[in-house]
């Protein structure tokens, strides 16, 4: 049993590895401070080559909660119109939720071409940036 745990477990650490670049983010002893837009936009500006693909990443985003508004509210209006159930309605609005930020998703990956971008490269500067910025490392 043992040498197939170590199997399994070695089988999904590879497909998870990259969870471990936000580790040094994530399991710090004092979390960092909360950034607001303006922060997120003079990353953008100051850095030449992450910048533009955090943007483009962001953008992205907005097809996506586009997407899930979309879905949430014209399924659960589909569902309450035929149906008239509550349960059905609010099901309907999660599962129409989901389905529409992975769609928009997919809408913002070809539309913005992010398949061509290492979007999380640029997260992982950004959260770099901030880390130096809010310990007055500049």
């Amino acid at each position: 049993m043992g040498e197939y745990w170590n199997g399994f477990k070695g089988f999904w650490g590879e497909r998870f590895a990259f969870l471990e670049n936000y580790t040094r983010f994530t399991k710090r002893d004092t979390p960092l401070p909360s950034w607001s837009s303006s922060d997120v936009d003079e990353f953008i500006a100051s850095d030449p080559v992450h910048g533009p693909t955090l943007k483009t990443a962001r953008e992205a985003a907005t097809f996506g909660v586009t997407g899930a508004a979309l879905g949430a509210v014209s399924t659960a209006a589909f569902a309450w119109k035929y149906s008239r159930s509550p349960h059905g309605a609010a099901l309907s609005f999660l599962g129409g939720g989901v389905f529409g930020w992975t769609f928009g998703q997919e809408v913002a990956n070809h539309t913005l071409q992010l398949y061509k971008l290492d979007t999380m490269a640029a997260q992982v500067k950004f959260m770099e940036w901030w880390e130096r910025k809010s310990q007055g490392r500049f």
